[in-house]
């Protein structure tokens, strides 16, 4: 995150990442939440009805059976011409695979957070990427957040970008489990007017549900139409790439906190190799890129915020002068690697021709140390002094398996 420089726009306060989540909720003014109750996300849903109960929010706080229902709820009343806002985690979000592909189509802009959190089996409450990036497919977009400032940031941003006139897709705000959701920290808490100014009120660009003027939504179709359906919105995310640029330069402006867009770099002006992380694992990162700078290795730091759309283009750029690459996951897809290792590698493939390697690491909430951090970084420099194009993933601090 670089800073600029602003009057302050709210109030500093030390609070946890589920506190500053529901801030960022409340100020954002939905019209409808829905949610049902997951360790570590409920504390959010809780926080908001606290608001409530105070009088800072106005909205229908829907209790429901499900997250399933949850999702059901707030795509039903997004479809009336309102915004909305929901939470959840883990086996929650799984429950709600089948709604999830819903909304991208109906152009529906509904901003949910989703702590991470590993998915059974084993049962796990702790962090891990394995229950959004399965996602990754339905047609959201997805931003992964290292602290609490950005967690309650991204939600202001995501509604901006989700309602944008050329995007009207849904996006979900990341959180690691318990590393950001119940660490307190020092936020900057917007004020409601502050955030009125970024982000006005939601008015819908599509026809609304309207009992005055009856029409359907989400109906069946034949397969005259259905492709035309998922080529617009595969237009949308790739419009989406570029209005998030937009949006975080316009948040920079108004809040003094600009982000990078969808990648932020860290000392990556001369390096000579590069590790991609996303979530909290950066701010390990960002030490251990310190720490070998004072001794004189030219490494660098490339923060993956947006997984969704996947910012292809701006990773090119940004790698085009490095020997090798290192990508870092903390999720698995099983038998090929971690997604943001296969999403870097298909990005690059045409026009990088250096090692990229990956490492998996930190699953089932496993601490990522500066050890583990600097392994892989290691890793990165042998196979780039090697000099050839190659590849490969690597499990780091997995017992009964070498490094």
């Amino acid at each position: 995150m670089t800073e600029a420089k602003a009057a302050p726009v709210g109030e500093r306060r030390m609070v946890t990442g589920d506190y500053a989540a529901a801030w960022g909720a409340m100020v954002s003014r939905p019209d409808v939440i829905a949610a049902y109750p997951i360790t570590p996300q409920t504390m959010i849903i809780e926080h908001l009805a606290e608001f409530l109960a105070a009088g800072k929010l106005r909205a229908e706080l829907m209790r429901v059976e499900s997250e399933h229902s949850a999702l059901s709820a707030v795509i039903a009343a997004e479809a009336t011409g309102v915004r909305t806002y929901t939470a959840t985690s883990s086996q929650g979000l799984s429950l709600m695979h089948e709604p999830l592909f819903v909304a991208p189509p109906m152009h529906l802009p509904i901003v949910m957070s989703v702590v991470n959190r590993t998915v059974a089996a084993p049962l796990g409450i702790w962090v891990e990427h394995n229950d959004t990036m399965p996602q990754r497919d339905t047609g959201w977009m997805q931003v992964y957040v290292e602290d609490a400032q950005e967690a309650l940031d991204m939600i202001l941003q995501a509604y901006r970008v989700s309602e944008h006139p050329e995007v009207q897709l849904p996006t979900m705000v990341c959180m690691d489990a318990f590393l950001v959701s119940h660490t307190i920290e020092s936020v900057e808490l917007p004020s409601p007017e502050a955030a009125d100014a970024f982000l006005p009120r939601y008015r819908p660009v599509h026809a609304v549900l309207d009992p005055e003027r009856p029409m359907v939504l989400g109906a069946a179709s034949p397969p005259e139409y259905i492709q035309e359906v998922r080529w617009e919105t595969d237009l949308r995310m790739r419009r989406a790439a570029e209005v998030l640029e937009e949006v975080d330069r316009a948040y920079g402006s108004a809040f003094g906190r600009s982000y990078g867009g969808a990648i932020e770099t860290y000392r990556l002006e001369d390096a000579e190799v590069g590790l991609v992380t996303l979530g909290t694992v950066t701010s390990t990162a960002r030490d251990v890129v310190d720490s070998m700078r004072a001794r004189g290795e030219k490494i660098g730091l490339i923060k993956l915020r947006y997984f969704r759309p996947f910012p292809a283009d701006r990773l090119r750029d940004v790698t085009e002068d490095l020997r090798a690459i290192g990508v870092y996951d903390r999720a698995v897809s099983f038998g090929v690697g971690g997604p943001t290792y296969i999403e870097t590698r298909n990005a690059l493939y045409d026009s990088h021709k250096v090692p990229i390697l990956g490492f998996l690491a930190g699953l089932g909430g496993r601490d990522v140390t500066h050890g583990d951090v600097e392994l892989m970084v290691r890793k990165v420099q042998a196979a780039g002094a090697r000099g050839r194009r190659a590849g490969g993933v690597t499990w780091i601090g997995t017992r009964g398996v070498s490094p």
